[in-house]
């Protein structure tokens, strides 16, 4: 973990005060209190804001509630006003359908380096399941739990964890629902990109981003686990509109979207981001070896450069 390291712990949330009820339930047990919560609410009903208000002052870190109105499914925007708002240097985001375990956050700041955004997992429910957990209150699915998928995820087992906490690149296994990110990083993109409105993406085309200005993925598996309650699908049916502003940022290599992060006010946006560190030694000579064996020869840099970004993506 990095040394007094300031953490926000962004929960998003739209219309179903249940579910965030017993997120914010989850929240309240952890090990390690994150520096403040953040609800970013894309436009709930009253009883969200009912939920919130019972938690405060249950929480051991300030809890803040930031709704906007609902017009359409508009979930980057509501992260980047949750992004400007916060006052972390790292930044833990979830959906408000998440129930997260007691060492959720300790684990995400174990995990935290230093040119990489983490990508989490979730342990799935089935309807009967999730709705014993929302009326029972509880918060714990072991291994052989009945109504659960990739049972695999209700298991911490940290030297396993480590095995598997590698850089890497790939739009595979993308979720927003369990994430982690540097602040500077997500200023250095311009966040999240406002463009999506509608189900789906933002998560993907944010990752594409981030690869370009050299920022790498970690998988974290076995820690930071969470269980995801089960509702019906969201996704549209057929072609998604989505999909075009994804692979457009994929294809031109873009690294900030112009709908974006300094659309709200953000008192330090126009600071300098903080760099990346350097890869480990190990990192870099891997990835040098790995550059010069994939290098065409007679090709000119910038097609190389095209032809790489488009293999990573594939």
């Amino acid at each position: 973990m990095v040394p007094r390291l300031r953490s926000t712990l962004v929960v998003t949330t739209y219309n179903w005060p249940a579910a965030l009820d017993l997120t914010l339930r989850s929240i309240a047990r952890q090990s390690l209190a994150p520096g403040e919560v953040i609800v970013a609410d894309d436009g709930s009903g009253p009883e969200t804001a009912q939920v919130v208000e019972r938690w405060r002052g249950e929480i051991a870190a300030p809890l803040l509630h930031l709704w906007q109105p609902h017009e359409g499914f508009r979930l980057a925007r509501s992260r980047n006003r949750a992004i400007a708002a916060a006052k972390g240097d790292y930044l833990i985001i979830v959906d408000g359908d998440m129930v997260l375990h007691r060492h959720f956050v300790t684990d995400h700041l174990n995990a935290a380096r230093r040119g990489s955004f983490i990508q989490g997992v979730r342990l799935l429910t089935q309807a009967a399941a999730a709705e014993r957990m929302l009326c029972e209150g509880s918060m714990d699915l072991g291994f052989f739990s009945p109504g659960i998928r990739r049972r695999r995820h209700a298991v911490r087992n940290l030297a396993l964890s480590r095995m598997l906490f590698w850089r890497r690149v790939g739009q595979s296994a993308i979720r927003g629902c369990n994430q982690a990110y540097w602040k500077s990083d997500l200023l250095h993109v311009n966040g999240f990109n406002e463009a999506f409105v509608g189900w789906g993406r933002e998560d993907n085309e944010i990752a594409a981003r981030l690869y370009n200005v050299g920022v790498r993925r970690r998988n974290l598996k076995f820690q930071a686990l969470a269980i995801h309650l089960h509702h019906p699908p969201r996704h549209p049916q057929g072609t998604n509109p989505n999909d075009a502003i994804l692979q457009q940022a994929i294809e031109r290599g873009e690294t900030r979207c112009r709908l974006g992060l300094d659309r709200h006010a953000l008192p330090d946006f126009h600071s300098r981001p903080v760099e990346p560190q350097e890869a480990e030694p190990r990192e870099v000579e891997a990835c040098e070896a790995e550059s010069r064996a994939v290098e065409p020869r007679g090709v000119e840099p910038r097609e190389v450069e095209r032809r790489e970004r488009l293999r990573n993506f594939a």
